[in-house]
């Protein structure tokens, strides 16, 4: 059997055992509480957090800029270039027959003929009887180009006999003539047939469209 004294050792060790597991269960608590306040910190100092509503959202993509209307722009730029004038001598440049024909360097007789013949169809037409003459000089201006542009071969423009007009003169079948000669899309031109408007109308035969030019 043991003495006291050794008793008194055991008991001793034993207290110091529990002193030492006290301190350290405390450090442990002490460590978790740290821990815990660190982590919420930012709670803490903001305390309860509010969901802020919902707002539109901005697109700040910029905007592509609207595409170029070229064709448009080509269009304006034709018609800024349009300057049919009135007062080109056209005596030297229509065939010398009895309607006074047209057609371009290098294009044969038989085209004239043939236009004369009725050989190509009639696709679209324009009446200028009636009109100013500037007004009748733009409309016919836009009219072959628009034609042209669209593929038409064939045209026929009525421009009257001038019966209406002072002293009976075809003023305007003149400066048709002047017009189309000047417009770079007229190939050839020819008196309309009698069941077409005779002396009061052309028969115009225009270029044919380069692929290159559309679009």
């Amino acid at each position: 059997m043991g003495t006291l004294s050794d008793l008194k050792r055991i008991k001793k060790e034993i207290d110091a055992n529990a002193v030492k597991e006290a301190q350290a269960k405390a450090e442990r608590d002490l460590k978790a509480k740290r821990l815990a306040a660190q982590k919420n910190l930012f709670q803490t100092a903001v305390g309860k957090v509010k969901r802020m509503p919902e707002t539109a959202v901005v697109n700040l993509k910029p905007t592509p800029p609207q595409p170029a209307p070229l064709q448009h722009q080509r269009d304006e730029a034709a018609a800024l270039q349009e300057s049919l004038s009135d007062e080109v001598d056209v005596s030297t440049l229509l065939d010398t027959d009895d309607h006074l024909s047209f057609r371009r360097p290098g294009v044969g007789i038989d085209v004239a003929q043939k236009l004369r013949k009725g050989k190509w169809s009639i696709q679209r037409q324009i009446d200028l009887h009636g009109l100013r003459s500037d007004a009748a000089r733009e409309a016919l201006g836009s009219f072959i180009r628009e034609a042209h542009k669209q593929g038409i071969r064939c045209v026929r423009v009525v421009h009257g006999k001038g019966l209406g007009s002072p002293g009976k003169t075809p003023v305007l079948k003149e400066k048709v003539h002047r017009w189309l000669v000047q417009k770079a899309e007229v190939v050839a031109f020819v008196q309309a047939q009698p069941a077409q408007g005779g002396a009061g109308a052309l028969v115009v035969l225009l270029q044919p469209v380069r692929l290159g030019s559309l679009g």
